[in-house]
């Protein structure tokens, strides 16, 4: 499947610091979410379902990647 990014509006989060090493965020169309590098944003980018993304982050949020 491929989806344009090109009308993206991607977003850091509100705890990154000013510094470049950060992925960014964009909600797109068909209830998808891109992901992407900051470092390098002419660059590829991930795409998942919402629902996807929001079993990722609560993931996240519990503690359930860290090592």
């Amino acid at each position: 499947m491929i989806i344009d990014l090109s009308g993206a509006r991607w977003f850091k989060s509100s705890r990154s610091l000013s510094g470049k090493d950060c992925v960014e965020v964009a909600h797109l169309h068909k209830d998808m979410v891109g992901v992407r590098d900051s470092k390098n944003p002419s660059g590829p980018a991930l795409v998942f379902s919402s629902a996807e993304w929001d079993a990722f982050t609560d993931r996240l949020a519990e503690g359930g990647l860290d090592r």
